[in-house]
């Protein structure tokens, strides 16, 4: 089984900056792609970023040239750093995670969720 545990959310002011991070544990053996959505309320849940394996990164055109998707491998680690936000940016943010367990089972799993709110 494959836990997520997602931190970082909270309340900040436009133009502020707040770096979201990831941290998978359980029987891995491997993560393979990672990603970042994002549901507001109300809307459906949308993908905002995302890495492979080996490092090749996709963005949402609202989040290009302001998030920033990063990963950390031997700590099952993924991070979403996120500059100059905009009230627009207010939603649940949740990561999403694929690999294989330690008997080379594939897995999915979703994090939680974590709330950021962007507001003056």
């Amino acid at each position: 089984q494959v836990q997520l545990v997602e931190s970082g959310g909270g309340l900040v002011q436009p133009g502020g900056t707040l770096t979201l991070s990831c941290a998978a544990s359980g029987s891995i053996s491997s993560i393979n792609f990672v990603a970042w959505y994002r549901q507001a309320l109300g809307k459906q849940r949308d993908l905002i970023a995302a890495i492979t394996s080996g490092g090749d990164t996709t963005y949402a055109d609202s989040a290009k040239g302001r998030f920033t998707i990063s990963r950390d491998n031997a700590k099952n680690t993924v991070w979403l750093q996120m500059n100059s936000l905009k009230p627009e940016d207010t939603a649940v943010y949740y990561c999403y995670v694929t690999g294989r367990t330690v008997g080379m089972h594939p897995f999915a799993s979703w994090g939680p969720g974590t709330q950021v709110t962007v507001s003056s």
